[in-house]
């Protein structure tokens, strides 16, 4: 027992620092997940309804006339529905750009107006379809994205005119072009489908059209073509739902 005391403590002694090493060593943790953000970065294609509130100005330009140089103003407001599509593209952290097209189709937004430039003649203007080009730039907070958008529009609309001489007078082209403005934002509820809300205002800047009459004059002893100047503005406000897919995921994929 003398023998073996000695050598006991002179091992426990021997061994203490490898066993307080491993006491002081800390265990294995695996660093957090990175955070996941959703991405913009895709392409998509959806529907939307909404409102359509149109303003004209006609002014006769039909040289001879009494009322030459006379502006007739209208105001009137339909529904509107259609599709759009386009891609984004995602960088610098929450930067986003784009490009959609549109195409809506508009309610019968009919109307008819006594005193267009005189007594006793009745006008009717249908919107048909609106349609439009635009770039998109915004940022976008994970899944909200807040953007501006401008380009190109095109518009058609139907015009008729029934005159005092019995005449019934059609657009020579119901087709013009424009620019649009607008704004929105738009909110992913999923990795594929996402809600927008958008305000966009359209002009289209004055020209000169012309109705024909036919056979019968538009005005007596004044010829078949009525020459009116044209400006028309348009406001719409519009909610739709988008379906995304691309690099960022789609139906069942996660957009990462």
């Amino acid at each position: 027992m003398k023998k073996l005391f000695p050598a006991a403590v002179a091992l426990a002694i021997a061994s203490a620092p490898a066993m307080a090493a491993d006491l002081a060593r800390p265990a294995y943790k695996a660093p957090p997940p990175p955070p996941v953000y959703f991405s913009w970065t895709g392409c998509y294609v959806g529907g939307n309804v909404g409102g359509l509130w149109v303003h004209r100005e006609f002014t006769d330009r039909l040289i001879g006339d009494p009322f030459f140089g006379q502006t007739f103003t209208t105001d009137r407001s339909t529904v509107i529905g259609g599709v759009q599509g386009g891609c984004n593209y995602q960088f610098a952290g929450g930067f986003v750009i784009g490009i959609q097209g549109d195409y809506d189709w508009a309610g019968n937004g009919s109307n008819g107006n006594n005193g267009l430039f005189f007594n006793n003649v009745n006008g009717t203007f249908d919107s048909k379809n609106l349609a439009s080009v635009t770039g998109r730039i915004g940022y976008a907070w994970d899944r909200f994205l807040g953007y501006v958008k401008g380009g190109g529009a095109w518009e058609r609309d139907n015009f008729t005119i029934t005159f005092p001489t019995g005449a019934i007078a059609n657009l020579s082209s119901n087709t013009r072009s424009g620019w649009t403005v607008g704004i929105g934002g738009e909110y992913a509820f999923t990795n594929w489908l996402t809600g927008f809300i958008e305000y966009d205002y359209y002009n289209f800047s004055n020209n000169t059209d012309t109705f024909f009459c036919g056979p019968v004059a538009c005005v007596v002893g004044l010829g078949t073509n009525f020459p009116v100047d044209r400006k028309e503005w348009k406001n719409v406000f519009k909610v739709g739902l988008n379906i995304l897919w691309g690099p960022g995921g789609g139906p069942g994929v996660a957009r990462y």
